[in-house]
């Protein structure tokens, strides 16, 4: 199946990061959300993407207009009825994206495949939502989506092959490298990535070092890019609550718990970067 039109279900950080990633290979996106803010926040954020690329030379301002073109921001949801592929991209709230892929299944053409980039939340289940679960599957993308190369492909119980075949497919024609991955919560990036923040976020609780020489300690000494807990600004707070309260229910298992410390930054609105304010200050 070629894909040539891809809906996005969301503007912010991933969706419009999609929407992008869409665009400069030649690809129509048609991105939706509830409002028309949130839609030219959206829209910003991926001119302003496009912006850095002109600063350092590696696109011109006639393939900025042309990517930009292929962009189509839209409140109604009837606007994605021609797309060949649908990625949900809302918040890791399994009720929303339900009820979210539960309407996009209205209106989805018969050959549609549907995708979630959910982070944890199980493919086989948000399947179930939907009418044709072999066209379902999970295309988890990374943020920044402009930059990071890695696109998760997990499977459900009954997606079939060629469903599969066609977004791995579209994933190597975005300039991303796909894995597969099997159906389990957090799939393999945030079952391994989420604890190891949390664990951090139990170190700062416990008052064993500060944020930055946490982060410089995990910099430092494991020759990561960025510290946990400056990562987990990046990522928001709340997602990464979402997802430890996704393994520590799929698991049953102590060591998926999630720290006191993020839960009540979570209750206090400090959620990191989108915010102004979590384990570091950005108002500053």
């Amino acid at each position: 199946m070629s894909i040539q039109t891809i809906g996005i279900i969301g503007a912010g950080a991933m969706g419009s990061g999609i929407a992008q990633a869409c665009a400069v290979v030649g690809l129509n996106a048609v991105m939706q959300d509830v409002n028309d803010a949130a839609l030219e926040r959206g829209v910003r954020t991926v001119s302003g993407s496009l912006d850095r690329l002109l600063k350092k030379g590696t696109m011109s301002d006639a393939e900025k207009a042309a990517a930009m073109a292929r962009i189509r921001a839209t409140t109604k949801p009837e606007d994605l009825a021609a797309a060949d592929l649908i990625i949900e991209a809302a918040t890791e709230n399994e009720a929303l994206k339900i009820k979210i892929l539960q309407n996009v299944d209205a209106i989805a053409g018969e050959n549609t495949i549907i995708a979630t980039n959910t982070s944890s939340i199980s493919i086989t289940r948000l399947a179930s939502a939907i009418k044709r679960p072999d066209r379902f599957v999970g295309m988890h993308f990374f943020n920044p989506v402009p930059v990071m190369a890695l696109v998760e492909i997990i499977r459900g119980l009954r997606t079939s092959d060629a469903t599969v075949e066609t977004v791995t497919e579209l994933s190597t024609k975005l300039g991303k490298t796909p894995i597969g991955v099997k159906n389990s919560a957090g799939f393999v990036v945030n079952r391994i990535l989420c604890p190891m923040i949390n664990e951090a976020i139990f170190t700062l609780q416990d008052g064993l070092a500060s944020v930055e020489e946490i982060d410089a300690g995990m910099r430092l000494g494991c020759n990561h890019p960025i510290g946990p807990l400056a990562l987990c600004d990046l990522v928001g707070l709340d997602v990464e609550l979402a997802v430890m309260e996704v393994l520590y229910n799929a698991f049953n298992d102590s060591k998926y718990r999630p720290a006191p410390l993020l839960k009540e930054m979570v209750d206090a609105g400090l959620l990191g970067r989108k915010t102004g304010r979590g384990f570091y200050d950005y108002k500053k």
